[in-house]
């Protein structure tokens, strides 16, 4: 695989508590190669902007794979964090990292320098559980388990806060590609929605809440939304996905499985047809959007996924 090929292909990466990350063949559910994740599990992953890197955040680490060699390795380690890094994700120029963590911080991480360091830190007062960053690049939105969600502007160090539900745990925040609303499930089963105005120039980013959804009898654990911003999924401990029409946020589509267990973690393919999940019955799954019909699975974990990162087109720069 030469680097220009990284550039164009389909990117699939699940990452599992058997200590390793596979990188798949979308269309065929073919495994291509195995990359090594030691002494601890994966809790978030991301694929870089410019889609030559993987990086894993896992327990006191995050290690970047390099996706265009064939080393099973991480090529940078960043060791020095304590507890578990819960989410991280990139600025779209892949100038800098954000990641949250079990050590009650988030954390910007200059990635012009080689020596990656933390150029920022905003520290709360319970562990980070998820985070999520603004399509206007500038305000990150972290969740924590208490049920707060912070609102932080990196440029200016505005600071709000909101709390949809007191001591139910945020365990996931999306924000649709247009800006337009910001959604947060909790470990009740709730999902919230605000709608978004503002975040362009000097304003802040002004929420207006605008639903509240019973999204689930269990444990909510991921919310994501569709690239076209018609769609909302939101994943949970009662073995199903469940896809809602942001236009009412009615109930479209329920993906489930008699084999499908915990699902972890989602994403949708560049086109909003198709989602693929990641389960606690070690499989991951593309699914139809429509249909709910599963098309292909990705079978050879050992143990439970609990991440995905998924690329399927060249975005535009």
């Amino acid at each position: 695989m030469s680097g220009n090929d990284v550039g164009n292909q389909v990117i699939l990466a699940t990452a599992s508590y058997d200590h390793t990350i596979k990188l798949w063949q979308a269309h065929s559910g073919i495994c291509q190669r195995t990359l090594k994740h030691p002494e601890s599990q994966v809790n978030a992953m991301e694929i870089t902007p410019n889609r030559q890197q993987l990086a894993a955040a896992g327990y006191q680490h995050i290690r970047m794979y390099d996706l265009k060699s064939l080393s099973e390795d991480p090529v940078i380690n960043y060791e020095g964090v304590s507890k578990n890094v819960t989410a991280l994700g990139f600025q779209e120029d892949g100038k800098w990292m954000f990641t949250g963590g079990e050590d009650c911080t988030a954390k910007i991480w200059d990635l012009r320098s080689y020596n990656l360091h933390v150029s920022r830190i905003f520290q709360v007062t319970t562990p980070v559980t998820c985070a999520c960053l603004h399509p206007n690049q500038a305000e990150l939105f972290v969740g924590d388990q208490s049920g707060v969600i912070h609102i932080w502007d990196i440029e200016t160090e505005h600071y709000e806060q909101l709390i949809p539900e007191a001591d139910a745990s945020i365990q996931s925040i999306a924000i649709d590609p247009e800006g337009t609303y910001m959604a947060a499930v909790n470990n009740k089963g709730k999902a919230y929605v605000w709608r978004l105005s503002g975040g362009t120039g000097d304003s802040p980013t002004a929420l207006t809440p605008a639903r509240s959804l019973h999204a689930h009898g269990k444990y909510a654990l991921k919310v994501k939304f569709s690239p076209d911003s018609t769609m909302m999924v939101t994943t949970s401990a009662d073995h199903t996905a469940r896809i809602w029409k942001t236009a009412d946020f009615s109930q479209m589509t329920e993906l489930s499985d008699t084999n499908q267990r915990w699902v972890w973690d989602v994403a949708f393919s560049a086109d909003s047809q198709h989602i693929i999940t990641g389960s606690s019955d070690n499989v991951a799954r593309l699914w139809s959007v429509e249909t709910g019909e599963i098309k292909s699975e990705y079978s050879g974990h050992q143990k439970a996924i609990s991440a995905i990162a998924f690329k399927d087109v060249l975005y535009p720069s």
